[in-house]
């Protein structure tokens, strides 16, 4: 008896690949942490090279296995983390809102991503820490200026205060989720019409 297709075996109906990058420090292991286990700390130790969780979500009634690579910031890791970028369906680049070096660096991030990325990646910007005081949070206004030109979407979030954390990957992951089935809809009707041509 043959076996049945992959899907009907898994315990998902899409598997998304998602990348934390941005500069060391700007909070991607705690936002990460965050979202996955639903907790926080402040003694977080610093990444060396990667790591990941794993979360499976519902949306629109699609079980969505989401698999979330969380990248070192620091540039001694620069090679080994490119490597990641192929196969991702998502990016998250994350930058501390008090911090303006981390948002300078947005660009050099984003240089990374059009090198070593696919050309159809979803990418979100995420200006984290947005719990300090106003008067700290700096780049807030630049970041929503900034995803107009080169992002998807801009989200403030707070990994310690818990905002906005699910609705950061819940967008990036339902806007994978339709490129997915869009593409799957295309795929369907050009095997459609190459069975009638044949036919």
């Amino acid at each position: 008896m043959a076996a049945p297709p992959a899907r009907a075996r898994a315990d998902y109906d899409y598997l998304i690949k998602l990348l934390l990058i941005g500069d060391s420090g700007v909070g991607k292991s705690c936002l990460l942490l965050r979202f996955s286990d639903g907790s926080f700390t402040t003694s977080f130790i610093t990444t060396i090279g990667i790591d990941f969780k794993i979360r499976t979500i519902e949306l629109d009634q699609k079980r969505i296995k989401l698999q979330i690579w969380d990248t070192a910031g620091q540039e001694r890791f620069r090679t080994i983390t490119t490597a990641y970028y192929r196969g991702a369906m998502g990016i998250l680049l994350v930058y501390d809102v008090t911090d303006e070096s981390s948002f300078n660096n947005i660009r050099n991030w984003i240089r990374n991503i059009e090198q070593h990325a696919s050309d159809n990646v979803n990418k979100i910007l995420v200006g984290n820490k947005a719990d300090m005081d106003e008067s700290k949070r700096l780049f807030v206004e630049k970041g929503m200026k900034f995803s107009y030109i080169s992002y998807d979407c801009y989200v403030m979030q707070s990994a310690k205060t818990n905002l906005n954390v699910e609705e950061v990957f819940f967008s990036i992951a339902r806007d994978i989720k339709q490129r997915l089935a869009d593409t799957d809809s295309k795929s369907e009707v050009t095997f459609m019409f190459l069975y009638v041509w044949f036919i």
